[in-house]
């Protein structure tokens, strides 16, 4: 598409926001509402294979099904010269992972209050009977106003739903995937939950739990190495939030959070009780500071 295509006469294209494996996406202008969109399409090499046609569409009926504030927002599916088209809220920020970048980690509160949104998200998903499968930084925006959008559900899959070949039984970012899902089993809203995890483990570590250049190295590394502790890498976190990343990122799906809800609350009472994370003072130190 090129600028100023107009798309099912409603879709004013303005400039390109990006590619990614399966689609690219632009910036463009609703001529009837005079709102800006963005128009996820996919490319029309990635077409020829049925697998790639199938998982796009597949994120546009996970997506569109979906109304969430801290979820990117599909309002309208269409196709333009036969390749299918989503168009979402354009969302004014940064990824989680571009944020990252620049800062380095978040602080405690900061994290917790994304992983509160982040939860809430998830949670609305799995209600909704959809897994997202590939929670990480890179798919999680954040706005000026601190608003979390979870987006890109391509790989998502409705629970109880039939997989779209056994090859796609493993998918999602390694570093993020679930132990179980590194062996073949399905996805969950347990391994969702690891995945959670992991990203908190980042925010506030600024680095993954489990690195290495070879991706069947780090997927055993999740699957047999003791998860390492957060405090090895932030020694300033407070014991109550590693207990929440060693919960939801326990090796067994069973030792983890029952359900994203579960691990919100935990959060939330953080984040409604700040001292819980604030540095305990020894008892000259409190005694000094009263004089």
């Amino acid at each position: 598409m090129k600028v100023g295509d107009l798309l099912d006469e409603r879709y004013r294209i303005v400039s390109t926001l990006g590619e990614g494996g399966m689609a690219l996406v632009y910036k463009a202008k609703d001529i009837i509402t005079d709102k800006d969109v963005a128009i996820k399409i996919i490319k029309e090499e990635t077409m020829k294979n049925p697998l790639n046609l199938t998982r796009f569409e597949r994120e546009a009926r996970a997506a569109a099904s979906l109304k969430h504030q801290n979820i990117v927002q599909v309002s309208n599916l269409g196709t333009f010269e036969n390749r299918p088209y989503m168009v979402t809220e354009l969302v004014n920020g940064k990824t989680l992972r571009e944020s990252l970048a620049l800062r380095g980690k978040f602080s405690f509160l900061e994290a917790c209050d994304i992983m509160y949104q982040l939860c809430s998200a998830v949670y609305y998903a799995h209600q909704h009977g959809v897994i997202h499968r590939d929670i990480k930084p890179q798919n999680v925006f954040i706005t000026a106003d601190g608003t979390i959008k979870l987006g890109d559900f391509g790989i998502a899959t409705f629970q109880n739903s039939a997989h779209v070949t056994r090859s796609d039984v493993v998918v999602g970012s390694v570093h993020y995937l679930a132990p179980e899902i590194s062996q073949g089993n399905p996805a969950s809203p347990q391994s969702d939950i690891y995945s959670l995890g992991i990203t908190f483990f980042e925010l506030i570590t600024g680095r993954v739990p489990f690195d290495d250049e070879s991706a069947v190295t780090v997927a055993l590394k999740h699957i047999k190495e003791k998860f390492p502790s957060v405090r090895k890498y932030n020694p300033k976190t407070p014991i109550v939030i590693e207990k929440i990343i060693n919960k939801a990122c326990a090796k067994s799906p069973i030792d983890r959070y029952r359900s994203a809800i579960d691990m919100r609350k935990d959060i939330e009472r953080i984040l409604q009780n700040p001292d819980l994370i604030k540095k305990k003072q020894g008892f000259f130190a409190r005694l000094f500071k009263k004089k």
